[in-house]
């Protein structure tokens, strides 16, 4: 078969071929149809994650979509957090553990597009985060897989009004066609205090900020939240670090919450998954993704926005 190597850490993979995997114990074999190259994967390969330098060579993809006996499913791996391959390859062996059946008309690539960001993104706004009906949310990075979900999410899960925070003018006007009531465009020059007053201009009193970015962007958010207000982190994008004044948190009684889908069990992130993947079924969510053929995986290793591998 074909599959995309990552033989040396920190360097794009080489697809190559090599024997097809044979399924062990408690294993079962798929024939992947799309597997997306996400943030994780590049992290994994790198050798600078938590996880450690990854045992080389072996094929990445932490997550993929493909058929099993003629049934389409969509399933997880551990490549690069544990030794052995990924989805990243026209076969791929998974634990029963870590397949949810797909309905049959669901769009592989855009499942695989999707995927655990969607899943992340749906958990931190309705399980973490409590949306409940009729309130504001403020989603930050909204540009990202995980941003552009969750400016539908927040709508399909009730919200009353959902502003979307992000770099780019193209990004924010994605977001108006998603759905945001609102967008504001994050300036180069930026100060909390500057940023916090545009935001809540745009958004009024805030009950939720959904926040992949953290840095800057979520020192300002918090400041728009209204008492009793929460703020759901989930990611790193704008820096690992922000500052947060004792004064607003205090005064408001705000709430701050860390959010990983590794908190999940295989039941709740199955129902979260299927959840997902109704609405993207049902046309009411989509993400921009690339379909890029698996020989040009190394090509396409770095390449911006969502990649989606298909044979």
């Amino acid at each position: 078969m074909r599959a995309a190597e990552i033989r040396v850490a920190g360097h794009p993979p080489v697809v190559a071929d090599r024997p097809a995997p044979e399924p062990g114990p408690e294993q079962v074999a798929v024939r992947v149809t799309a597997a997306p190259i996400t943030p994780l994967d590049l992290l994994c390969a790198s050798g600078t994650s938590y996880f450690g330098v990854p045992a080389t060579p072996y094929v990445p993809g932490v997550q993929g979509v493909g058929v099993r006996d003629g049934t389409p499913v969509w399933f997880a791996t551990t490549a690069g957090m544990r030794p052995g391959d990924g989805s990243m390859a026209e076969h791929a062996v998974v634990s029963p553990a870590d397949l949810v059946v797909l309905p049959a008309e669901a769009d592989h690539a855009l499942v695989a597009a999707l995927g655990l960001s969607a899943v992340a993104a749906w958990m931190a706004l309705t399980w973490k985060g409590g949306l409940a009906p009729g309130e504001t949310v403020l989603v930050l990075g909204a540009g990202g897989v995980v941003g552009q979900a969750a400016v539908q999410l927040a709508r399909l899960a009730g919200a009353g009004r959902v502003v979307a925070c992000a770099r780019s003018a193209a990004a924010l006007e994605r977001a108006g066609r998603l759905g945001a009531d609102g967008v504001v465009r994050l300036a180069e020059d930026e100060d909390v205090e500057r940023l916090a007053r545009r935001l809540a201009a745009a958004a009024g009193a805030v009950d939720l900020v959904l926040d992949p970015v953290c840095g800057l962007p979520a020192a300002a958010a918090l400041r728009t939240l209204r008492p009793g207000g929460r703020l759901v982190n989930l990611g790193s994008a704008a820096g690992d670090e922000c500052p947060v004044s004792s004064a607003v948190l205090r005064s408001r009684s705000l709430h701050i919450h860390g959010y990983t889908n590794n908190e999940l069990d295989a039941g709740l992130r199955r129902e979260a998954l299927l959840r997902v993947v109704s609405h993207a079924v049902a046309g009411e969510l989509t993400v921009d993704h690339e379909r890029v053929p698996l020989r040009e995986a190394g090509a396409a290793w770095t390449r911006p926005g969502r990649i989606v591998l298909v044979p």
